[in-house]
């Protein structure tokens, strides 16, 4: 498996100079080695999410398509093209848009592969059925693919850096997506090997500035939602200053989001939290880029969480083409 262009794919997501040089996919490799024989990642998709799929149909064909009159119901092919550098992602989604209209593809390329195109480019699938069906699906397909690809490069990308930089802790992303499509966001987030972050607002109790503002501080706020969550859910504290952070900690939050700090900083505070509170997780955020992470990396820092990976993502270009 080949590590492709990863100067230029990393400079192009604005890494640092010295990590650009540095940096490699192989991580990703050994780490989709040893899970790709004992699990599928679209395992985790909920029994919905072809339902979804249908929508999008419905919602880009909701009456007549002239042009489906032109091409007709003749049996052909057609190969996806990828036409630029990235991480393969959201194969089920694009599957399951031409299994809606029965059609067959078949995959040369597995989720979360490299397309390499540095060189023109590849060929990732074959897909068959009726023209007017193949281009139906043609348009709704390739959008989910790139945006799913581009989730899943941008994440590699801040993943690599990570750990090029010899930190240890969790790449995550945010609440911070498109609506309508978070499952396809989130789920390329895990392609590209970082963590969802919680994925809706029942999965983990987050209390921002907006909760404590209205709760009074931030202890009443904790106490009320430990009241209503139980022991099974997870309270993390949004804090501006140390001393916010103490207090969360204290009231029993078991994360403490340090929330637009100057890396110097949160690095001193990061510290003296778990030097208060060694079990509290710390999580960096704000701001934060694939330029700028490498500031926040501390053995104290648990995670640092980007919404730029699923608002700020560059598309990963395919092409659907019938053959003559």
């Amino acid at each position: 498996m080949a590590s492709f262009g990863r100067l230029s794919f990393l400079r192009a997501l604005g890494a640092p100079s010295a990590i650009v040089g540095a940096a490699t996919l192989g991580s990703y490799w050994q780490w989709q080695s040893s899970c790709e024989a004992k699990v599928k990642l679209e395992h985790v998709l909920p029994p919905h999410w072809k339902a979804t799929v249908e929508s999008w149909l419905r919602d880009d064909m909701p009456s007549f398509d002239v042009g489906g009159l032109v091409v007709g119901d003749v049996e052909k092919t057609a190969h996806l093209f990828g036409k630029s550098n990235g991480i393969l992602a959201g194969r089920p989604f694009f599957d399951a848009v031409f299994e809606a209209l029965g059609c067959e593809v078949e995959w040369l390329l597995e989720e979360g592969d490299v397309v390499d195109a540095s060189q023109g480019k590849v060929h990732v699938a074959t897909v068959k059925g009726p023209s007017r069906l193949l281009l139906i699906g043609e348009r709704t397909a390739l959008n989910t693919l790139a945006r799913a690809s581009g989730v899943a490069t941008k994440t590699r990308a801040a993943v690599t850096i990570a750990q090029e930089g010899g930190w240890h802790g969790s790449v995550a992303g945010t609440r911070k997506t498109t609506p309508g499509f978070r499952i396809v966001e989130k789920y390329a987030l895990l392609v590209g090997g970082g963590a969802t972050h919680r994925l809706d607002l029942s999965q983990m109790v987050m209390l921002k500035d907006n909760h404590i503002w209205s709760a009074g501080s931030i202890t009443d706020a904790v106490k009320v939602a430990r009241s209503a969550a139980g022991f099974s859910a997870k309270i993390e504290v949004e804090a501006r200053t140390l001393e916010e952070g103490v207090e969360a900690a204290e009231a029993g939050a078991d994360i403490v989001m340090l929330d637009n700090f100057e890396p110097g900083a949160l690095k001193v505070a990061a510290k003296e939290l778990k030097r208060l509170h060694p079990s509290v997780l710390i999580e960096a955020s704000g701001g934060i880029t694939t330029a700028t992470m490498g500031d926040y990396f501390s053995e104290h820092v648990d995670i640092i969480s980007q919404g730029n990976l699923t608002q700020g993502y560059p598309v990963v270009d395919f092409s659907l083409k019938i053959q003559k």
